[in-house]
């Protein structure tokens, strides 16, 4: 019963994850879902919770500590008796105690400790959407892959038919002898290309789209396809300068955020290390009993002897460190070093954010002026393409002169694909530099 009820639940399974698959994915369903699914996610948000849980301890280290304790001890030879006497004799003693200690002082140490608890919090949340960050880029790249290959695709299959139909064309004008079999071998052969060609993209496609699909921690790449996103209007776009997105980035990147509540880490550290130098005072009470018997001489009963030995303390604790072969003064010296070093980590950061920024600024700056003349481009030779096709049909032109004309224009129909959506994706990761989310 139990092997079926398990069987079915798997079959369940995989009937879901093919139903989950088998759909039209956007873009921002495929980030959303690897976000979801991401073991690095699941691994960051496992280390939030970590921390979490030391901040807890921080913070509970305020309340008094209490604990209970017994203990059996056997004694064999000379010992103290009950009546206080030293004899020869076996003697076994048992003791029961409780007791509680709370601090009422220890140089601000517990304070110290709850601060930077909540910033080893706050600087892994920011290191967990940083995660996130990056695992969105890595999702639009990939997404992206996939649109420029299945692009390539479409322009090969549509070779393919320009082909096809010109092999048919100059196989009707042979058996008529108004064109020879080297003709019809020479365009066989460029169809036999051209299936080649949509071959090799079409296995790009796929290779594209099991990248994706790794990302998206999903089983298998069967049934998965995504939505063509609209590019109107994209080369009339305006780009911000990197100057600009820098200001709005180094405000929100969580990359930014974590240095600087390392920042304010190591600063707290250095208050930590001072307090040191301060005195200690804790407060410490606990009461306890205990019972023995003693071989040869007579004993009070159990119950006696634990309300008769019963006893009480209380007790304060102070502590002043004098010298402490510069320990603690090498703590601070090494706390303000740590400090340094996390003010050039900060500033190293926030130059490489910018660094980053120009790039795929002057990538997207790049990709605009390339998609604008790839437009020019395209126009132009498909123009040109159906005005040698005119000609070749109506016998004003061979079948080279055609070729070499469907050849351009393949190749500009191709460059405009690779133009199109690298100036998507660029301008794209601008905005998402500034706060954005990723979506086409």
């Amino acid at each position: 019963m139990r092997r079926t009820i398990l069987t079915a639940a798997l079959l369940l399974g995989l009937i879901s994850g093919a139903q989950a698959q088998d759909r039209v994915w956007t873009l921002t369903q495929c980030i959303n879902h690897a976000l979801e699914n991401s073991l690095r996610i699941k691994q960051g948000e496992l280390s939030v919770e970590q921390k979490e849980i030391s901040l807890n301890t921080a913070e509970n280290s305020r309340l008094p500590g209490l604990s209970a304790g017994s203990g059996q001890n056997f004694s064999f030879g000379r010992g103290l008796t009950a009546d206080n006497t030293y004899a020869n004799t076996n003697t076994t003693s048992t003791s029961f105690s409780v007791g509680a200690d709370v601090p009422v002082f220890n140089g601000f140490r517990i304070k110290h400790n709850i601060e930077l608890s909540k910033l080893d919090l706050a600087a892994a949340t920011a290191d967990l959407e940083k995660a996130r960050d990056d695992i969105r880029v890595a999702v639009a790249q990939a997404y992206v892959q996939i649109l420029y290959n299945m692009e390539i695709r479409d322009v090969a299959l549509r070779q393919i038919e320009i082909d096809s139909l010109q092999v048919v064309r100059l196989s009707e004008m042979a058996a008529n002898g108004l064109a020879s079999r080297a003709e019809v071998s020479a365009q066989e052969a460029t169809l036999a290309q051209s299936r080649v060609s949509a071959t090799q993209a079409a296995n790009n496609v796929s290779l594209a789209i099991l990248d994706l699909t790794q990302l998206l921690e999903l089983p298998s790449p069967e049934g998965f396809h995504i939505a063509r996103p609209s590019v109107e209007g994209l080369e009339g776009a305006i780009l911000m300068s990197p100057e600009a997105i820098y200001a709005e980035a180094v405000q929100v990147k969580p990359s930014v955020k974590a240095e600087e509540i390392r920042l304010d880490y190591a600063l707290k550290s250095i208050d930590l290390a001072k307090s040191s130098f301060l005195p200690t005072i804790s407060l410490s009470g606990g009461l306890g009993t205990n019972y023995y018997t003693s071989s040869g001489f007579a004993s009070a009963g159990f119950l006696d002897q634990v309300r008769n030995n019963f006893s009480q303390y209380v007790g304060m604790n102070l502590n002043i460190p004098i010298f402490t072969r510069f320990s603690n003064r090498n703590q601070v010296r090494n706390a303000k070093l740590s400090k340094l070093n996390q003010e050039i980590a900060l500033e190293n950061t926030k130059k490489s954010l910018y660094k980053e920024i120009q790039q795929a600024y002057y990538n997207a700056v790049g990709s605009q002026e390339k998609y604008r003349s790839s437009l020019v481009a395209s126009d132009s030779a498909e123009d040109a393409f159906q005005l040698a096709q005119a000609k070749y049909e109506n016998g004003k032109s061979g079948i080279t002169e055609f070729n070499e004309a469907k050849a351009r224009y393949m190749r500009a129909a191709s460059d405009l694909v690779q133009a199109r959506y690298e100036y998507l994706y660029q301008s794209k990761v601008l905005d998402f530099y500034r706060g954005i989310e990723l979506s086409f």
